[in-house]
């Protein structure tokens, strides 16, 4: 709880993916990936995370850049929020990444914030944050989670333990696009759906993704299938600059003839892992676009929610925006 100055680490800065892979391996636990920093150094200087080896990866040219390919764009994980807001490409095609790319933060947290540390970022709950001895931390308690707790930005669904909630603003912007994340470690490379790389406290309450030790995301590829599709994002937070969303809801839709031929929707803020509405993709398809079946798809989205003491309004908000996904978009 001593927050005055950043414990001591040793800072290694490769400038090739192998070498860095190399470093992680080398260091496992004691490890410490570091992309544009803004989120890392906030844990640095609260002394909360005291990595012994920091592996600062913004020397490597191979994790940057927007790229075209045959089946769709590959983007560098180092890639700024700021670059995917204004590239031409994005803008073009999955205008929906673009969009919630620009609505995190501040801009000059998006000029040096990266797409890869945006997904990998660690959950904003108070007393985790704080340094206190909760279940996420090794602990026996979820500070949160009582008459008393501090809960207003907590879960609504999917509750282990745990109730905090994934704070990106992209992360359902890719589900939505059924984005792929590129993971290497020292001895290969695997491919894993955007909805699969984010994990819940009932699989591994330590972490909110798959990536473990030595593992490095290098790249994220979104396919040509959502390309040019109907979009949706909106973000509500306490301030338009700087907040993490309370929810936020991101959506892709086909629609032809005034008709949902096919769709994929997910909300943050919610869940610990942003959440995929499978319920209300079901529900929608084969409808016509109007405020009726927006409203039912809004209904549908909230079934289930289990609001704490401080959050009940979450359970209205998620619903509104669910239905303005479907009949603004």
């Amino acid at each position: 709880m001593i927050k005055d100055m950043m414990s001591s680490f040793e800072l290694h800065q490769p400038v090739s993916i192998g070498d860095a892979l190399a470093l992680l391996k080398r260091n496992g636990k004691d490890g410490w990936a570091m992309a544009g920093g803004n989120d890392s150094l906030s844990w640095f200087k609260d002394r909360v995370k005291k990595p012994k080896a920091v592996i600062d990866l913004t020397g490597i040219a191979e994790l940057r850049g927007i790229r075209e390919t045959a089946d769709g764009i590959e983007i560098g994980a180092l890639t700024t929020l700021a670059e995917i807001e204004t590239n031409a490409i994005v803008k073009r095609k999955f205008g929906l990444l673009a969009k919630a790319a620009g609505h995190v933060a501040s801009p000059q947290i998006r000029n040096t914030g990266t797409l890869g540390g945006n997904v990998s970022q660690d959950t904003r709950c108070w007393y985790y944050r704080a340094g206190l001895q909760c279940y996420r931390a090794g602990g026996n308690t979820c500070y949160s989670d009582t008459p008393t707790g501090m809960n207003r930005e907590h879960t609504l669904f999917e509750a282990s333990r745990c109730i905090a909630v994934s704070p990106s603003d992209v992360s359902p912007a890719l589900i939505a696009l059924d984005a792929k994340m590129v993971i290497r470690d020292s001895a290969s490379t695997r491919v894993v759906n955007a909805e699969e790389f984010f994990i819940g406290p009932a699989v591994d309450i330590t972490r909110m993704t798959v990536l473990k030790p030595g593992d490095l995301l290098t790249a994220i590829r979104i396919p040509n299938t959502w390309a040019g599709a109907t979009f949706y994002f909106e973000k509500v937070a306490d301030r338009a600059t700087w907040d993490f969303p309370l929810v936020n809801v991101a959506a892709a839709m086909k629609v032809k003839g005034g008709v949902i031929q096919d769709m994929r929707i997910a909300c943050g803020g919610v869940e610990a892992a942003p959440k995929r509405l499978p319920v209300v993709e079901d529900l929608a398809k084969g409808q016509k676009k109007d405020a009726e079946i927006a409203k039912l798809a809004g209904g549908a989205a909230v079934r289930g929610a289990k609001p704490r003491n401080f959050n009940h309004f979450k359970v209205s908000l998620m619903q509104n925006l669910v239905m303005r996904a479907i009949r603004d978009a």
